[in-house]
């Protein structure tokens, strides 16, 4: 692409995007509203009981979390709490204790 083709393709877009703004293009866009489900807090008992559910040691909770097995202790200790997307993974593996099997995570033989 030619640096006028993607100047043209910006200003297209832009007039575009003001267009849909003052309402002359919704009715020949699709918009769809979604929402989503606002990340947990789960804190140290609680991510001891979901690891002891899963019948998982903190090594192997640890790796299947991507983080070491000192976090894994320092969340349980209550002395750090897990970020943003340990905190949601978390909440898949509290509401559904196949989801490790399911995606082939975790292979128990």
């Amino acid at each position: 692409m030619e640096k006028n083709d993607i100047y043209e393709s910006i200003v297209t877009g832009l007039k575009e995007a003001i267009d849909y703004e003052k309402g002359s293009l919704k009715k020949k866009v699709k918009t769809k509203i979604i929402s989503i489900e606002p990340i947990p807090d789960y804190h140290a008992k609680q991510i001891k009981r979901i690891r002891e559910k899963l019948n998982l040691t903190q090594v192997v909770f640890a790796k299947i979390i991507g983080v070491s097995v000192k976090t894994v202790e320092a969340w349980e200790a209550g002395k750090n709490k897990p970020n943003g997307p340990a905190q949601r993974i978390l909440d898949l593996l509290k509401k559904d204790e196949r989801f490790l099997e399911k995606h082939n995570i975790l292979k128990v033989s």
